[in-house]
């Protein structure tokens, strides 16, 4: 429910940034249009200005227009004659070096990009004006990418935050699931192993009751294994050789005699691991391919040293995964069976990654060939 919750306020967020940006553009957009317009009356103003300053007479408010040609502190103008020369500019930043250069190639420009305003001096003499926006209208026009940059990133912040609130909150309910299984396991663990105990005192030459203390003796180290998850394991120095050997003698009478385990075990592997939790991490890994398999093929498992790690790879010749599935069959609830929470391989990636501080991936698979995993796990 509060996985939902989340899901939902993650939305809703996301909708009110869309809306919030949305807004913001179009208003400062907008803004941006309408000091242009002003800009433009004001550079139409200070041409007639310029013109009522060269043609004044003895009536003329010289003060005033004078005024006017001064007031323009911020937006940059270059004037040239009917030929395109520059004549002089005003605010704007010249070079140290190669002035003319400069403001050649600066009128030519100008020529090609906006439209000038006319100064007709006298009919035989015009003049042009071109300008360009202020630093306040250039900083305007680019404020909405800034905004858009701003909200992004607290989005992405926020974004982040909640899914590593809903990361924990998923940890907690299978830490809690787990660690409750643990406990559950118990009480009837505890009364098996009573009645083996007796059973074997009133039977002494049966020989299933020891096959019998074996399983029992397996649900211990289930519900071991389950209480050890959320709790940081203590790791030794195990050969990963032994484990993988003793997980596979297990499995192997146990699954159907149509399925071939092939395991290739060389000289020690030696890896800083948590037995119960490896030999879980292996023996689901192996469950999983026997079930692709569909109980009949065959199960390679080989244990190597690479990179300083000690790797364990697991092939099946089952039905493969499509390589769009390569990271999504880790995620908590992911399965492709018709009974199975999905937890076995997320549980397996927590181990592997979280308290190991390895890597558990799909090192290839094709469709309707098998798969191959691969677990790497730092050396002692």
């Amino acid at each position: 429910m509060r996985i939902m919750k989340i899901t939902k306020i993650r939305t809703v967020f996301l909708m009110a940034a869309l809306v919030i940006v949305v807004g913001s553009v179009m208003f400062t957009n907008n803004l941006a249009t309408q000091l242009a317009d002003e800009e433009k009356k004001k550079m139409e103003l200070w041409a007639e200005a310029t013109r009522q300053l060269v043609v004044a007479d003895e009536n003329t408010d010289i003060d005033f227009v004078s005024s006017i040609i001064r007031n323009n502190t911020r937006i940059p103008v270059y004037m040239t004659d009917a030929d395109g020369n520059f004549l002089q500019s005003r605010n704007v930043k010249e070079p140290k070096k190669n002035v003319d250069e400069f403001y050649k190639k600066k009128i030519a420009h100008l020529r090609e990009t906006t439209e000038p305003i006319e100064v007709r001096i006298s009919d035989d003499i015009v003049q042009y004006i071109y300008y360009e926006d202020s630093t306040l209208l250039s900083r305007l026009q680019w404020f909405p990418y800034v905004q858009f940059s701003v909200i992004l990133i607290f989005v992405l912040i926020v974004l982040s935050a909640l899914q590593i609130s809903q990361r924990s909150e998923q940890n907690r309910v299978w830490i809690g699931l787990s660690k409750e299984t643990a406990h559950q396991l118990g009480t009837p663990i505890s009364s098996l192993n009573a009645w083996t105990e007796l059973l074997a005192d009133t039977y002494p030459q049966d020989q299933l009751i020891p096959k019998m203390r074996q399983d029992v003796d397996r649900l211990q180290i289930i519900a071991e294994r389950f209480s050890k998850i959320g709790s940081e394991p203590e790791l030794k120095p195990h050969d990963l050789n032994a484990i993988v050997a003793s997980t596979i003698d297990y499995m192997r009478h146990r699954t159907s005699q149509k399925v071939n385990f092939e395991v290739s075990l060389s000289k020690p592997h030696v890896a800083l691991v948590s037995e119960p939790l490896i030999s879980w991490v292996v023996e689901n890994i192996c469950k999983n391919a026997i079930d692709a398999m569909e109980g009949q093929g065959t199960l390679t498992i080989d244990v190597s040293e690479q990179d300083k790690s000690v790797v364990v790879d697991i092939s099946d010749t089952g039905k493969g995964i499509e390589r769009g599935l390569f990271s999504t069959i880790f995620d908590p609830g992911f399965t492709t069976k018709e009974r199975g929470w999905g937890l076995g391989l997320s549980l397996s990636k927590r181990i592997v990654e979280d308290y190991h501080h390895g890597r558990i991936f799909v090192l290839r698979s094709s469709v309707g060939r098998g798969t191959t995993f691969r677990i790497k796990l730092p050396q002692a």
